[in-house]
């Protein structure tokens, strides 16, 4: 008798998912390497190795990706999901988050309003338009906005640290509005979902926020329980595999904890262990371990498998006329959100562009809030070649641009430029 791993209406024998993993596992670490080198995201090429492998399901009676195989592939992208977000907290520097000044929020708030409004009028325009427009159809325009709200600046990052420019005052609050920008996107995104799942979307705002209310304290609580009993073990047991080995196990918890108890997205539940996880001493460690044993197999499967399920039999005019709508808000909202925000913080002009265009890059985040989106039935498959778009437009812009607008500036430090721009002054 073949063993099952799945107990659902397609049963499927624990060897048939080997080859598919197999090809996923060769095939993503090849393409990603190819993409690292000609300058995109990894994240990229391991997409497009998933759309590779997704035309041998076009093969007549082919048996290696079969409904069966592609849910048990599907259940293990949705722990990569998961993993992401985790990774993603255990990064985000909360000492560097408490030195966030009024500008990194204002940017922040600008960064997220703009690209979130554009992207819920161009849906709403390509849903039915606003008139008699449902409470649900609100949310789901709504959500596609949220989409747009997430960043990855580490493009940018790679770009200001080859140009010097890191540790300028540029370089500080595209650093600073990044971090704020992820909490409030993946909060946004809670929100979104928690709405849909009720039976009246409307009446049940006070009670979602409550319950996230109720979460976040609570996270809260036992992340000054976890910060010590983490530190006692470290200190006991530097190094040791016992750490990553907990904070799996407080990932998982916090995002069944989340999803089960308080109707919060698991992924939120997954990046908030992440966040109470870097707070701790080994915090780095366990970073690098987690990073480690989600990217063998979890990952690339979550990016591949995106590839391997995206369906372009449903791409039609007006499906292609929302794509590019949405990519071209996608890039002009964070653009024009954090550029107008920091000349509302007295930011010269040239640096406000620098900050907005510093802040449109997007990477695996949007990908995480738009397959989220999917399978809470908010958001339809045919967005996805469009995700990839912006993502592929924005990696290649934003280093585009942000050397051509230091092109012709010598590499002074922040405090020499002070210097002769006031020397500057003073002659003139």
């Amino acid at each position: 008798m073949s063993t099952s791993i799945l107990s659902t209406s397609s049963s499927i024998a624990y060897f048939e998912i080997l080859l598919p993993l197999a090809l996923i596992l060769l095939s993503t670490k090849f393409f990603s390497l190819a993409s690292k080198k000609i300058g995109f995201p990894q994240v990229i090429g391991m997409i497009v190795a998933g759309i590779l492998l997704g035309l041998i399901k076009l093969i007549p009676n082919q048996q290696i990706f079969t409904p069966a195989t592609l849910e048990g592939l599907s259940f293990l992208a949705k722990i990569g999901v998961i993993l992401i977000m985790f990774s993603a907290g255990l990064e985000t520097d909360l000492k560097q988050f408490r030195k966030c000044g009024v500008p990194s929020v204002i940017i922040t708030l600008g960064g997220v309003a703009l690209p979130v409004a554009l992207g819920f009028i161009v849906s709403a325009a390509f849903n039915g338009g606003f008139k008699d427009m449902t409470s649900h159809m609100a949310i789901v325009n709504l959500f596609y906005g949220t989409i747009l709200a997430a960043t990855s600046v580490s493009v940018t990052v790679a770009t200001l640290k080859e140009l010097g420019k890191l540790n300028t005052k540029v370089g500080t609050s595209i650093i600073e509005a990044a971090i704020l920008d992820d909490v409030l996107g993946v909060i946004l995104l809670s929100l979104f979902i928690g709405l849909n799942e009720g039976e009246a979307a409307a009446a049940n705002v006070g009670l979602v926020i409550g319950k996230m209310i109720g979460f976040f304290a609570l996270a809260v609580a036992l992340g000054v329980v976890i910060h010590f009993i983490f530190n006692f073990v470290e200190k006991k047991h530097p190094h040791t595999r016992r750490l990553p080995i907990l904070g799996f196990a407080i990932c998982f918890f916090f995002a069944y904890a989340s999803e089960r108890w308080f109707g919060v997205a698991d992924i939120t539940g997954a990046y908030i262990a992440g966040i109470i996880i870097s707070t701790v001493r080994e915090h780095e460690y366990i970073d690098r371990k987690v990073e480690i044993s989600s990217y063998l197999i979890f990952v690339p499967v979550f990016f591949a498998n995106i590839g391997i399920t995206a369906d372009f039999s449903s791409l039609n005019a007006s499906v292609v006329g929302f794509g590019f709508a949405f990519v071209a808000v996608g890039l002009i909202g964070k653009v024009l959100g954090c550029g107008s925000a920091a000349l509302l913080c007295r930011y010269s002009f040239k640096d406000s562009l620098r900050v907005g265009v510093g802040m449109m890059v997007r990477a695996e985040v949007v990908l995480v809030c738009a397959q989220k989106g999917i399978d809470s039935g908010l958001v339809d498959p045919s967005i996805m070649p469009f995700v990839l778009i912006l993502i592929l437009l924005s990696a290649l812009l934003t280093p585009l641009i942000l050397k051509l607008t230091y092109k012709g500036e010598r590499d002074y430090p922040e405090y020499v430029r002070q210097i002769l721009k006031d020397t500057v002054s003073k002659d003139a």
